[in-house]
């Protein structure tokens, strides 16, 4: 008797253990179906290394390209990025054609300039290269000396100018205005960048230095803690002889009171615009995620605390500026965040 109660408990509990087991299978067979309505854990997506073309040291190039570089590659398992020194928008246009850089910063000017083969001294046309976003308005700002007497871009005849880096966005601005009013050569054009120019203006070797890019810059404020300067106005001449006419993808800006050291009054100038772009080639998937790292509170916040530029940046400027095809990813990014793309930049 005895005997037959100890296999009776001992079937009792190997059924109740097959019960036991049986529920547990049954369930993570619900939960892997998603019949219980959990959604299954996406597959890992394959690791991508990209690199995003920046600009001169000290330039607005390579604080964003830094910057967005690491929020990108701080947000996501599958993407590492990786800032890359560059002489900046015209470089960058190049590299990007070509695929040797996935993202970079290149101005709207030489975007649409470039896509048209019509870039100074180049020909050739770059039709990989997609937008995916306005960046900031990079306004064009010539630095003088304070008690030089110079008060107009007319006044630098015979002067030694510092234009930035070779291919840069700011040497090829320069060269297209100081061409347009007749001054190109008429002056010493030196290619420079804004660091070095800040520097050799500190020095007396040079009599005025352009930058283009998001105000407060460093190099200027590196030269008016050392000299006296001023900005000049180059929206009177810009103005009066055409030249918003001829480059339309100028805009007339004024850089407000404050902004440097000695600057009592405001500024007007004209502005590019610096767009993040991407190649041709890029996966959709990717550039949507590079976008809403960027885009996403957080992203704009952080960018806001790498350089004052971005604080134009939001979803509503998204486009503003664009100037060239954005990028099928970048495009369904917008619409889907209530943005309307006009027929010329799909």
């Amino acid at each position: 008797m005895k005997r037959f109660l100890h296999l009776a408990l001992a079937l009792t509990l190997a059924l109740a253990l097959m019960g036991l087991a049986g529920c547990g299978g049954g369930e993570e067979k619900q939960s892997a179906s998603g019949d219980d309505g959990a959604q299954q854990a996406e597959p890992a997506k394959e690791k991508q290394y990209l690199a995003f073309g920046g600009g001169p040291t000290g330039g607005t190039f390579n604080f964003f390209a830094n910057k967005m570089s690491s929020i990108i590659s701080h947000s996501y398992d599958h993407l590492d990025v990786s800032p890359k020194g560059s002489g900046g928008s015209a470089e960058n246009l190049r590299t990007l054609d070509k695929g040797s850089v996935d993202f970079g910063i290149v101005y709207s000017g030489d975007a649409y300039l470039g896509r048209l083969g019509k870039l100074v001294n180049d020909e050739s046309t770059y039709e990989n290269v997609r937008a995916v976003s306005f960046l900031y308005g990079a306004p064009a700002q010539l630095v003088v000396r304070q008690d030089a007497g110079i008060n107009s871009a007319y006044d630098l005849e015979g002067k030694i100018v510092a234009i930035g880096n070779p291919g840069s966005g700011a040497a090829l601005s320069a060269e297209r205005f100081f061409k347009h009013i007749g001054l190109w050569d008429k002056m010493e054009a030196r290619n420079l960048g804004y660091s070095q120019a800040a520097a050799d203006f500190s020095d007396n070797k040079i009599d005025a230095f352009w930058v283009l890019v998001g105000y407060p810059n460093s190099s200027i404020i590196e030269a008016a803690t050392r000299t006296p300067v001023v900005l000049l106005n180059l929206d009177t001449d810009a103005q009066k002889s055409g030249f918003y006419d001829a480059f339309p993808f100028y805009t007339p800006v004024e850089i407000p009171a404050g902004v440097y050291e000695g600057q009592d009054q405001p500024v007007r100038t004209f502005q590019d615009s610096a767009l993040w772009c991407t190649n041709t080639d890029i996966d959709d998937d990717v550039v949507r995620d590079a976008m809403a790292a960027i885009f996403s509170e957080k992203g704009l916040k952080d960018m806001v605390t790498a350089h004052k530029a971005a604080q134009n940046m939001s979803v509503q400027s998204g486009i503003d500026g664009v100037s060239v095809p954005l990028h099928p990813g970048a495009a369904k990014f917008w619409e889907e965040h209530g943005l309307s793309i006009p027929a010329d930049l799909k």
